[in-house]
């Protein structure tokens, strides 16, 4: 598959205008094309077959996707500056300033390109969420401890309210879905705190769970080492500690040496010289117990990301505050994985 997508790369290069790219379409991803007859055949396949060659077709298939719509992409760019240059006429042109996107959108982007890759789906809901999803589905009932650990902002005391995390989201897919399943669920959240360097009321989270027969924190300890140097290089220096968290048992927070002081100490860290970057753990039986999955068949891992936090650590913003604050004056971070 690797072979033909770099075929297909190269093929795509040569050809001159937009309606000659229709009959590569043809060709690769039309009815009769090798790569839609390669993911039609996924269904003939054994189990096993199935996991050891579908992951590469679909890869395959997503990649060339994206390959005809970038070349779209830049004819149609051409083809606005002839236009644009030839409306014009003898008057001075300059191409005007389109603006980029917002950091935060980008870093979700990035997150949404890598896991896409492993093979999760990803998923959006709403934000005015009942208690049942919120808390109670998440192992979290009304008099449980937990509850503390999160500022809730109220729209109709005690049912309804601002959702907290994207985890949310996670107990309405367990519930409507039969699994097996990889999802990450990126989205606003809002809560009670106090507004600084490294918190804010309205911030975002980045939620994944997998729920498949066999996993264990083994699998979940190679998506955080993989995403961490995707993120930040390979020199990056991260450590899991234990962690209690109602939805999970056991728990783990991975955290990150501060990008602000490199391990000394600062504000943004405060003082401690790591950022914790998220919470994570093996889904609580009682979670899956209560969305009618059978706990002895189906197992699972959940991680949830403070995505604010790998913005800033990203594109090294040292307040929080700023994100949301209406600045223009962030610069556009050019990365491959952005688009």
């Amino acid at each position: 598959m690797e072979k033909e997508i770099k075929q297909l790369e190269k093929e795509l290069q040569a050809v001159k205008t937009s309606k000659e790219t229709a009959g590569l379409w043809q060709k690769y991803l039309g009815k009769t094309g090798s790569l839609k007859l390669a993911v039609k055949e996924i269904g003939k396949m054994t189990k096993e077959e199935k996991q050891s060659k579908a992951p590469a077709i679909q890869t395959a298939f997503r990649r060339a996707e994206e390959l005809f719509a970038k070349r779209q992409s830049e004819f149609a760019e051409a083809e606005l500056g002839k236009k644009l240059i030839k409306e014009a006429e003898q008057l001075d042109f300059t191409k005007p300033k389109l603006g980029h996107l917002h950091p935060i959108t980008q870093t979700i982007r990035m997150l949404d390109s890598f896991f896409v890759k492993l093979g999760f789906s990803i998923m959006e809901d709403r934000e005015i969420e009942t208690d049942e999803f919120c808390f109670q589905r998440l192992n979290v009932p009304a008099d449980h401890p937990a509850r503390d650990m999160q500022d809730t902002i109220y729209i109709e005391e005690p049912n309804y309210l601002l959702r907290t995390q994207t985890s949310s989201v996670e107990a309405r897919v367990l519930e409507k879905y039969e699994p097996p399943f990889k999802v990450v669920v990126p989205g606003r959240v809002y809560r009670n705190e106090k507004v600084n360097k490294s918190n804010h009321f309205i911030f975002h989270h980045y939620q994944g769970f997998v729920v498949v027969e066999k996993t264990s924190l083994k699998d979940l300890f190679g998506v955080f080492n993989a995403l961490f140097k995707q993120m930040y290089g390979d020199d990056v220096v991260i450590r899991f500690r234990n962690k209690y968290y109602p939805e999970v048992e056991p728990g783990v927070g991975p955290d990150m040496q501060c990008f602000n002081c490199q391990g000394q100490g600062c504000a943004v860290c405060k003082g401690v010289g790591w950022i914790e970057m998220g919470g994570a753990g093996m889904i609580h039986p009682n979670v899956l117990k209560m969305a009618g999955i059978d706990s002895d068949q189906w197992m699972g891992f959940a991680f949830g990301l403070g995505l604010d936090r790998w913005t800033m650590a990203k594109y090294k913003i040292t307040d929080i505050r700023t994100l949301l604050g209406g600045n223009l004056g962030y610069k556009y971070y050019q990365d491959e994985n952005t688009l």
